[in-house]
């Protein structure tokens, strides 16, 4: 590489500048890079040797002018398409659409800087809801965001659009404070007081006889999902043929997810043949919740035979009247208007659709269930994850486990 002009002095502005010959580009085509305004023969020779340093290593990054938005929108999202599931990919698309391109979308890639990123973070966190309710978002959600353009600047930075990622020196909201809420679990006598009610949700006389009132009809799914400590998604997938009455297990092999639909208005539910982490697994039912399996399919079979040949028969456990899956937010929902709708619901701490999960971990711990079958029917990748998750309550079995073991050396208190 040769230059093809020395540094040479402006006697206009009296600073200087330099013209210098680049490494062709991948279609062997010329480059060059004019660099001005030094106020020093000395400061633009400087600038002259990086940039031919640069040159040689191969991280030079040509000035070019292309705005956040086309980057993310044309570039970045789409290759991210290709590896990421269409759920991920989504919430993606959603977070850059709603909270990224609305304050940073039109600066030219190449000048966002920490000072960029963390005033977008400080917008979010004071006003970024796009829900039509006032107020920001939260330090958990605002912190997702800062690792989702992370990732996007770590591309640009290979894909060679800027030189450095300048996530790498913003502040995000701490990890302290993005922690996830306090899960909030019921006793094993406020789960069984839930299970009753919702039982009896049909109406004042018990549930009608056809099955046709909601409410009820979800009883079921609430009591799958409080002894088998599956996910929403994995629920909401269960085949019968997944279901072994007389081995008295269940195979989770599928899951249910929220998608766009194709018209881009709303979302619907998707069977998607995989679980969350990949990987089928077997759990182990017990009689009680065989029990209400057995009566549940024997209703399923009549509103079956009403809804006729309309019925979309994907051999969903859990599903519509009419065989389609739940849509999972959907299904959310109806859990907590279960909750707001039950006689005697003051008697329950309001807890979310997923610490019905969360309940039957905690439960299984206190029985003294150990913590790696626990990991293993949560589908947890390993233990350590389960013992981060309930540590809370691991702990306290520890210290019960001290005094048992203090009262054999040392006979009871």
């Amino acid at each position: 590489m040769s230059t093809t002009a020395a540094p040479r002095k402006d006697p206009k502005t009296g600073t200087w500048w330099f013209v210098v010959d680049l490494p062709p580009d991948v279609r062997g085509r010329r480059r060059q890079a004019k660099r001005r305004g030094f106020p020093t023969k000395k400061a633009a020779l400087e600038a002259l040797d990086e940039l031919r340093s640069a040159a040689r290593r191969g991280t030079f990054v040509a000035p070019q002018r292309q705005p956040l938005r086309a980057f993310l929108v044309d570039d970045w999202l789409p290759a991210m398409r290709r590896e990421l599931e269409e759920s991920t990919w989504e919430d993606y698309e959603r977070k850059v659409r709603l909270h990224v391109i609305p304050y940073l979308g039109g600066a030219q890639l190449q000048t966002i800087d920490a000072g960029s990123l963390n005033r977008l973070y400080a917008d979010l966190l004071a006003g970024g809801r796009r829900d039509g309710r006032p107020g920001g978002l939260s330090p958990r959600t605002v912190r997702y965001i800062h690792a989702i353009l992370h990732g996007a600047l770590d591309d640009a930075v290979k894909w060679r659009r800027i030189p450095v990622n300048p996530a790498d020196q913003a502040n995000p909201p701490s990890a302290r404070s993005a922690k996830a809420p306090e899960m909030t679990v019921w006793s094993r006598e406020q789960l069984r007081r839930f299970l009753e009610l919702s039982e009896r949700d049909g109406g004042p006389d018990g549930p009608e006889p056809e099955f046709t009132r909601a409410r009820y009809r979800f009883h079921f799914v609430w009591l799958f999902l409080a002894t088998s400590g599956c996910r929403r998604g994995e629920a909401l997938g269960l085949r019968w043929r997944d279901i072994s009455f007389d081995e008295a297990t269940a195979a989770i092999r599928q899951t249910v997810v929220p998608l766009r639909k194709a018209d881009g208005h709303g979302r619907e539910a998707r069977i998607k043949p995989w679980t969350k982490t990949g990987r089928a697994r077997v759990i182990e039912l017990d009689r009680q919740t065989l029990a209400a399996l057995r009566t549940w399919r024997a209703h399923q079979a009549e509103e079956r035979l009403l809804v006729g040949s309309a019925y979309e028969d994907n051999d969903l456990v859990f599903c519509r009247p009419d065989g389609r899956p739940y849509q999972p937010e959907y299904f959310s929902k109806m859990f907590d208007r279960t909750l707001a709708r039950l006689p005697y619901r003051d008697e329950l701490p309001r807890i979310r659709l997923h610490d019905l999960r969360h309940t039957w971990a905690t439960l299984a711990l206190v029985a003294g269930v150990d913590v790696r079958i626990v990991s293993e029917r949560l589908g947890h990748s390993s233990p350590l994850i389960t013992w981060q998750t309930y540590q809370h309550v691991i702990k306290g079995m520890q210290s019960d486990a001290a005094e048992k073991v203090a009262a054999l050396i040392f006979g009871p208190a």
